[in-house]
């Protein structure tokens, strides 16, 4: 169960200037665990050293943890007692072994924090304060040391026994019991532990590194499952090899493991040596994983790996630092999987992402730093800002160093801090000394929260052009007034008669409020492509006209920029058609024209590009979200431009049908162009577009054109609707990802009845709230349902908020991250804000709520 947090309690709140030096340092720990689901026995052994002059005792972090015994330097000792959940143990001298032992029930833990049960495994997670659910320790990310596990378990329930770093040694017991011993001799902080126990087997390879030296390689399942690991395998050697080529970091251990959980918090886990992963981000084929999931995998695989260096090797010096690791590993993946296939798609998606999940948490009452200042519950902070809003900060210094200095940059940064704890100060101090910068202005990009809003306005004058740019960053939560921060912003003028680019691009450092360019011997009207590759994750708003960004649609040079003023003439049209009713069409279509039929073009850009903007971005626009309204206008521009293009959407989905499953960009775009161009043949309303949509759902080789076809069916009315589903249905009962596709697909549905089939969906044999991914699935994917949602009834509100306290009772780190949807209150007229905020002050007045849960929610009321 969770610990309880009543309304009336005044939380305890981690401050980051109240960071001070471990009393304690734990240089060396042994673990001798004697697996069970209901009753494991863990033996603990540390071997302290006092760190500077001081006479405090040795706390030891516990949660739900009783002390069976303690001894200080082999003798047992009643000289030590309990703060709370914490052991303390008197010390006199300057270096002890302190041994304990403790009795924990995996099978109760529904929290997934700590040693719990999976699907008949015993796994655990200990990011970011788990560990202390396993056994007593000073369970903070600078304490770093060198671990031996030795674990016991029933051999034929647990045939496969795995810890951090390498085996040293195994063996038989009596009473069908065996043993295994792993050793990692890395410094390593508490977080980074790891254990699985289980009946498994592997998909084996190998990987050389650039040194010469073997590493053994395992994708760890159940038996039914091996046979979708190959492309998680496929992924870690690319993975390996493109962080030694790029970042010279090579592996540092014998062997590298990654174990699937069905089971899990979060997408992933990093631990020294053994990554344990959410099945969703392992498990792979045509017949069950959409191209997205495809990539998904190759990124997480990556992102993981990547954090033996930028994570684990060199670590975060308390959670503050989160971004550290985080921010920069993002980047780090982010720049793999460019690698990997089409750079300029792969930016799009990125900045989409940020868009729809970091803007609004920037522009929300739980906008917070990039590193925060203070904190209830630390699992809070796992954030969009932290990973995604972190990535650009990583981006953007690397823009102003360029390639070659930011590569010496990152050398002297792993070189520099290799076997410690580090801070958010510390990298960017390596980035001046190897870049000759000063970043001194740069760093509030840590320190201050909030989305920049940039106004660049070009004026002609004769042979010569006049760039005024301003910025503005808004206040938020504590900060209400800010500084100007660093934008480094890529930028260049096109000849708006003959398209011919007027300069070079230039990187502009805008450090001021306002600051004027002067562009001269103009022999044409010019025409600004601002903020080119998403240079700064700004907002951005300029003098162009539509025609302009029609003209930048079809001939800017950078693909970025050309997504992009296709999106804000789309995006331009309909808030204009929401705020002033009814809008003329035509400069969309034609642009949508342009782009559809260009041969020239990447059909997997050309789907990215001719895609209308999400009914929640189109809100964030407006100063009060209208969610009828918008959807109204969106769905009145798709029905536009499938009517007046169906020629070319029926050309374009007609090319793709021939297209059989292989996992290549060419593919993967064809699939993706396929599926868009589907949508907007329904949304002309022809005919035989529902027999389309079911052609392609049944007749499917992937699941991508089959989530393709059936989400379009999901949408509509037609009676080929409920039979995919439950084709759909019948055929994935057991597979518990795909299923998690099928409530998706029902919770995202744009008809009037969503909110009552999801209430529906709820009580399903196949939901349940304890499986972190079944609740995102049909909860999280609900709450972002725009429409739905925001029923004026305020129906979706209850759902939701109904749910989340039910959940909380079992997983409060997942019920709390599916806060921020009612947390967005202000956005929306009084009588939906009205209710979004009583189900706020109904959760938050909830008997027992956890601190994860009470953080965000008081929060939000704010």
């Amino acid at each position: 169960m969770a610990d309880a947090q009543t309304a009336t309690q005044a939380p305890n709140v981690t401050r980051r200037e109240d960071y001070n030096e471990p009393d304690w340092r734990v240089p060396e720990i042994a673990l001798d665990l004697d697996l069970d689901p209901a009753a494991t026995r863990v033996r603990t052994t540390l071997w302290v050293e006092r760190g500077g002059v001081h006479d405090r005792p040795l706390r030891l972090d516990g949660d739900g943890l009783t002390a069976l015994s303690v001894k200080v330097d082999g003798a047992e000792t009643m000289d030590w007692h309990m703060d709370g959940p914490n052991l303390v143990v008197p010390l006199s001298g300057s270096a002890h072994t302190i041994e304990t032992e403790v009795e924990i029930a995996p099978e109760r833990n529904t929290q997934l924090q700590g040693l719990y049960a999976s699907s008949g495994m015993l796994c655990t997670q200990c990011e970011a304060e788990g560990f202390r659910r396993i056994t007593f320790f000073p369970d903070r990310p600078d304490v770093l040391s060198r671990y031996k596990v030795k674990l016991t378990a029933d051999k034929t329930r647990f045939p496969v026994l795995l810890a951090n770093g390498d085996p040293i040694a195994q063996g038989e017991l009596d009473g069908g019991k065996h043993w295994a011993e792993w050793h990692d001799p890395f410094l390593k902080p508490s977080y980074l532990f790891a254990l699985v126990a289980g009946d498994l087997v592997a998909n084996r390879g190998t990987f050389t590194t650039m040194s010469g030296r073997e590493v053994q390689l395992g994708i760890w399942v159940r038996a039914p499952d091996l046979a979708k690991t190959d492309h998680a395998l496929h992924a870690l050697k690319l993975s390996m090899a493109w962080d030694e080529k790029v970042y010279g970091r090579e592996y540092d251990l014998d062997v590298f493991n990654i174990v699937a959980v069905d089971d899990f918090n979060f997408g992933a886990m990093e631990n020294k040596g053994l990554n344990v992963f959410n099945s969703r981000y392992i498990l792979a084929d045509p017949d069950t994983a959409t191209d997205y999931d495809y990539d998904a995998i190759a990124a997480v695989v990556a992102h993981e790996y990547f954090h033996n260096w930028s994570g684990n090797r060199v670590t975060c010096r308390d959670w503050f630092q989160l971004s550290l690791k985080e921010g920069f590993t993002v980047f780090r993946d982010q720049s793999f999987s460019a690698d990997q296939g089409s750079a300029a798609v792969k930016r799009i998606e990125d900045v989409r992402g940020l868009r729809a999940s970091q803007f609004p948490e920037d522009a929300g009452p739980l906008a917070h730093p990039v590193r925060p200042d203070e904190y209830i519950e630390i699992s809070n902070f796992y954030t969009a800002t932290i990973y995604n809003k972190g990535a650009e900060v990583i981006r953007m210094m690397a823009t102003i160093l360029g390639p070659e200095k930011f590569r010496a940059a990152t050398d002297l940064y792993f070189d520099r801090f290799d076997g410690t704890a580090a801070t958010c100060e510390d990298f960017v101090q390596c980035m001046e000394q190897a870049g000759g910068v000063d970043l001194t202005q740069f760093r509030r990009w840590y320190s201050q929260a909030g989305t920049p809003r940039v106004s660049a306005t070009l004026a002609q004058e004769g042979g010569r052009a006049r760039l005024s740019l301003r910025q503005l960053v808004p206040p938020t939560p504590g900060q209400p007034v800010k500084e100007p921060m660093v934008l480094p912003l890529k930028l260049k003028l096109f000849g708006g008669f003959t398209g011919r680019p007027m300069c070079d691009e230039q990187l502009i450092l805008l450090k001021e409020d306002a600051q004027e360019l002067l562009f001269e011997n103009l022999s044409e009207t010019p025409v600004l492509s601002i903020n080119r590759g998403f240079s700064a994750p700004i907002v951005v708003e300029t003098n162009r006209t539509a025609k302009d960004l029609a003209f930048l649609s079809a001939h800017d040079d950078d693909p970025f920029a050309r997504y992009e003023a296709m999106q804000q003439l789309m995006l331009d049209t309909l808030v204009t058609s929401v705020t002033n009713g009814g809008t003329d069409h035509a400069a969309v279509i034609e642009a949508v024209r342009n782009t559809l039929t260009d041969s020239a073009l990447d059909r997997a850009f050309v789907a990215e590009a001719v895609l209308l903007p999400s009914d929640s971005f189109i809100g964030d626009q407006m100063a009060v979200v209208e969610p009828e309204a918008i959807f109204r206008a969106r769905e009145a521009l798709r029905a536009d431009l499938g009517k007046a293009l169906e020629a070319e959407w029926r050309a374009a989905y007609e090319g793709s049908l021939a297209n059989r499953f292989e996992y290549s960009p060419s593919a993967k775009g064809a699939r993706r162009l396929k599926t868009v161009s589907l949508g907007y043949i329904a949304a002309s309303g022809a005919a035989d577009a529902d027999q389309l949509a079911f052609d392609q759902f049944s007749l499917a080789d992937n699941m991508t054109d089959r989530q393709g076809g059936l989400t379009t069916l999901v949408n509509g009315a037609s009676p080929l609707r409920e039979e995919a589903l439950e084709a759909f249905y019948q055929r994935y009962q057991g597979n518990g990802l795909v299923l998690d596709k099928w409530f998706q697909a029902q919770a995202l549905s744009t008809r009037e009845d969503t909110a009552e089939m999801v209430e529906r969906l709820v009580a399903h044999r196949d939901f349940t709230l304890s499986n972190p991914n079944r609740a995102r699935s049909l909860i999280g994917a609900f709450s972002v349902n725009q429409r739905a949602f925001h029923d004026v009834s305020g129906r979706g509100y209850r759902f939701v908020a109904d749910q989340l306290i039910a959940l909380d009772k079992l997983n409060p780190q997942t019920a709390a991250k599916l806060i921020p949807p009612l947390g967005r209150w202000k956005r929306f007229d009084e009588a939906r804000a009205a209710k979004m905020r009583a189900e706020l002050e109904r959760i938050v007045a909830t008997p027992g709520l956890s601190k994860d849960m009470f953080e965000q929610a008081s929060k939000s009321l704010d």
